[in-house]
């Protein structure tokens, strides 16, 4: 007698709206002003050592509440899972290897949305069975904001791979600067996510009003 097949993954809830310019960003404060000037995709990344549990709570719990009161705003908490199930949170990202502990299935009932970080093809197709939100891939350029012990995509090999991962949205990550933005906009991806682009910019609103001009230039031409 044969066994009955377990049914297949739930998909994700799908995005509200594309990505687009996509910032991440180190606290709450960078996602409000990021909404004020116009942003609608950001991403809450709290990598500093030194904060507390308590402070990482309200980190969360401010940038989620800032997202919510916003038409349209996609704010993404980056591995703090449970303090964003627990806040209400539009949606989550994560690496690989959170898929490890993360508790999808809870994730999946409170519909919350779910980025995936991919690097290798291996790891695109383990990401695309689990049906999430959008796929993340990176590094597309050498990076120094951490060590990555994978090689740069590059241009050529982001085209291929984000044509295999459709219809799921990607997001393009990884020394993205805004005068490298149209050439991986170019590449067929949703969005673009830029970190030391935006928080190490002389004027970080002048720099997120371009970042949203040229995702807006490459969507007007599709």
């Amino acid at each position: 007698m044969n066994a009955t097949p377990l049914p297949p993954f739930l998909p994700f809830p799908p995005l509200a709206g594309p990505t687009g310019f996509y910032p991440v960003v180190p606290d709450a404060a960078w996602v409000q002003r990021l909404l004020d000037w116009g942003v609608r995709t950001v991403q809450l990344r709290i990598k500093a050592l030194d904060h507390q549990p308590d402070a990482i709570e309200r980190e969360v719990r401010a940038a989620v509440a800032a997202g919510r009161a916003v038409p349209g705003a996609q704010v993404f908490i980056n591995d703090h899972w449970q303090l964003a199930l627990a806040a209400g949170a539009y949606g989550v990202h994560l690496g690989q290897q959170d898929l490890d502990s993360a508790d999808l299935t809870a994730l999946r009932q409170a519909g919350i949305r779910l980025g995936l970080s991919s690097h290798t093809p291996a790891e695109m197709a383990r990401a695309l069975a689990l049906q999430p939100s959008y796929l993340a891939i990176g590094p597309i350029y050498p990076t120094t904001l951490k060590v990555m012990p994978y090689a740069p995509v590059g241009l050529a090999q982001l085209k291929h791979w984000a044509a295999l991962a459709a219809p799921c949205p990607v997001v393009a990550i990884g020394g993205i600067s805004l005068a490298l933005m149209p050439g991986v906009l170019a590449c067929g991806v949703d969005g673009v996510a830029v970190v030391s682009a935006l928080t190490l910019a002389a004027d970080p609103q002048t720099a997120a009003l371009s970042g949203l001009r040229l995702a807006a230039e490459r969507s007007s031409l599709l």
